[in-house]
């Protein structure tokens, strides 16, 4: 598939993000990224308004980065890879509409193993942590 496909197909984008993100945590750290997006989604803002808007909106996902080494990895990856395959289908589910949300509302996340917590992970806003992902909600109406 071209690149160019890969960046406008949400099926293609909402797995690669999930595999770029959170290959390591499985089936269910996968989900729980797929989760941040799909509650993005039923509050547009400004990170986006359709699921490759939301999933490609500068600095919100690392693993686009431009420097982040991720970004390599999840454009080169096939269905070969067996968490790539699972990727995929949980992001089926995402585009389908009927993904389970499993992080009680968040709209976004930080890797636990970062060396400080990022200044908008308010505990007020904490919602649950799943695998090395902290989830919280923090968009229009943060408190709900």
């Amino acid at each position: 598939m071209p690149q160019t496909s890969l960046l406008t197909d949400p099926l293609q984008v909402a797995a690669r993000t999930a595999w770029g993100e959170a290959r390591g945590e499985g089936a269910v750290g996968m989900q729980a990224v797929l989760c941040a997006a799909r509650n993005r989604l039923a509050r547009p803002a400004w990170w986006g308004r359709d699921i490759c808007s939301v999933f490609l909106h500068p600095w919100q996902f690392s693993c686009w980065n431009m420097g982040d080494p991720n970004r390599a990895l999840l454009l080169a990856v096939t269905g070969a890879d067996p968490q790539f395959q699972i990727a995929l289908a949980l992001a089926a589910k995402l585009v389908g509409g009927s993904l389970i949300d499993i992080t009680s509302g968040a709209d976004s996340y930080y890797d636990t193993r970062l060396a400080h917590t990022p200044a908008w992970a308010a505990s007020r806003l904490y919602r649950c942590t799943i695998g090395h992902h902290a989830f919280y909600r923090v968009g229009p109406s943060g408190e709900g």
